[in-house]
C-alpha cells in the first residue's frame, strides 16, 4: 500500500505561481512513476504531469507544458508540481497518483491516489 497526502492548493489570482506537494508513505517510493492529474466538476480527471521512477523523464500536458514543472525528492518521499502562470482554466482538484506499471497518461493504470487539493484560480 502507498498513502499519498496532498497540500500546497489555494485561491489565487491569475498570472501567480503555486507547488503542489505529494506526501508519501507506505512502500518505496522510488519504485513508483509519479503522477498528477486534476479535475473540475463534471468532467473527467485529466492528467497534468508525470514523472518516471528515476526521476530521468518528465511528461506533461499540452496545456500545461512550459509552465508547470513535475519534480520528485526522494529523501522527503515527495513529488511536487510547480505551477507558474497560473490560468482560470486551471481551476480543479488536483490529485496525485502513484503507479508500479510505468508512465501513463490515462486514470486506469495508476494503483494509488491522493485525497485531492483544490486551486482555485481568478481573473
Amino acid at each position: 500500500q502507498v498513502q499519498l497526502v496532498e497540500s500546497g492548493g489555494g485561491s489565487v489570482q491569475a498570472g501567480v505561481s503555486l507547488r503542489l506537494s505529494c506526501a508519501a508513505s507506505g512502500r518505496t517510493f522510488s519504485r513508483f512513476d509519479m503522477g498528477w492529474f486534476r479535475q473540475t466538476p463534471g468532467k473527467e480527471r485529466e492528467f497534468v504531469a508525470a514523472v518516471s521512477w528515476s526521476g530521468g523523464s518528465t511528461y506533461y500536458a499540452d496545456s500545461v507544458k512550459g509552465r508547470f514543472i513535475i519534480s520528485r525528492e526522494y529523501v522527503k518521499s515527495t513529488v511536487y508540481l510547480q505551477m507558474n502562470s497560473l490560468k482560470p482554466e486551471d481551476t480543479a482538484t488536483y490529485y496525485c497518483a502513484a503507479t508500479q506499471f510505468g508512465y501513463s497518461r490515462q486514470t486506469a493504470d495508476y494503483e494509488y491516489w491522493g485525497q485531492g487539493t483544490q486551486v482555485t484560480v481568478s481573473s
